[in-house]
């Protein structure tokens, strides 16, 4: 079944997934796809875990190769974007109530469909704000999760007029004002030119993204609500703390773009300094989305994915790579 699924021309569907809704908190319906790799030998399944404003279709390209590489992949959009459902009467909106109910979801994922009815072991490959759910949630998945990859973990803000205690400071203030749905900024990033992009180097996929968007308008939102950022940051400030992170036993590999400006480097560097089971790899010179950037950078941090996940001969994963020069 993919009837649920939309694909473009030059973005079609990888496979034949089973796809699906599941019941997220307060019963909200959250779309999911597994997509079952026909390699001889199975690698196991990848949890693949997305940014903020993205969904299950941005992320085919990346699906196609996990798959050829022996990976099932097991991928939900979260709640209140994609093919989820929303969570505001304004469908537009970047809108959590709780950070907390982003990782319930996952939960109910990874118990429900991914414990069930994939194939062992489990991985995580999370970009951005899923990179952030998976650090919250990673000191309860040791038991779960054998391996983890974050890929530019939004530990940080920056980019932005405003510097980042400056947006902290009016999301908080809007919330105790009880304007916590209202976005902090107006839309102006539809239709932005790839010229001046902070995401990717790379104009084809950015096209490629953007026809998706243009093709399939339901499926992205635009800013973040005042209660998102608050709910956002005050998780950022709760992982990067050297308590939380040497809670975090599960082996874990942080893919950090250097020319990055959306994330700031720097943020990850410090957070990863605290973080035990992490090892951190700069990806120099790519932007933040890392799976959506020029093959010069996109193949170094796919190759670093699949050195570190398990492996299809030894069931074990191959030596991190301490340079990418190793990858």
């Amino acid at each position: 079944m993919t009837s649920i699924l939309r694909s473009t021309p030059d973005n079609p569907i990888p496979g034949n997934p089973v796809t699906g809704f599941f019941d997220g908190v307060g019963n909200r319906k959250i779309r999911y796809a597994v997509f079952k790799s026909k390699a001889a030998d199975t690698r196991g399944t990848v949890v693949l875990l997305q940014g903020r404003n993205e969904s299950i279709e941005k992320y085919f390209e990346t699906i196609g190769e996990l798959m050829a590489a022996g990976f099932w992949v097991a991928t939900f959009d979260w709640r209140g974007q994609g093919g989820s459902e929303r969570l505001l009467p304004q469908p537009g909106r970047g809108h959590v109530e709780r950070f907390a109910d982003y990782e319930r979801d996952l939960t109910t994922f990874l118990d429900e469909i991914v414990l069930p009815d994939t194939r062992l072991p489990f991985s995580i490959v999370a970009h951005s704000m899923g990179a952030l759910v998976a650090l919250s949630l990673a000191p309860l998945l040791a038991t779960r999760i054998e391996r983890m990859v974050l890929l530019a973990p939004f530990v940080g803000l920056g980019g932005q007029v405003i510097g980042e205690p400056g947006i902290v400071a009016i999301a908080a203030a809007m919330c105790r004002l009880g304007l916590g749905r209202l976005p902090v900024r107006a839309d102006k990033e539809k239709h932005l030119p790839f010229q001046g992009n902070v995401l990717t180097t790379d104009s084809r996929r950015y096209a490629r993204n953007l026809a998706l968007t243009e093709a399939c308008p339901e499926l992205r939102i635009g800013p973040p609500t005042a209660r998102w950022l608050t709910e956002a940051f005050r998780t950022i400030r709760r992982v990067i703390r050297r308590e939380h992170l040497t809670r975090i036993t599960v082996p874990t590999v942080i893919l950090a773009p250097t020319a990055e400006r959306l994330v700031p480097y720097l943020a990850v560097e410090r957070m990863a300094g605290n973080f035990r089971a992490g090892h951190l790899i700069p990806i120099d010179g790519a932007r933040h989305e890392l799976l959506q950037e020029a093959d010069r950078y996109r193949a170094q941090a796919m190759a670093a994915i699949l050195a570190f996940l398990p492996g299809a001969d030894t069931g074990d994963a191959a030596p991190v790579p301490r340079r990418l020069e190793d990858v």
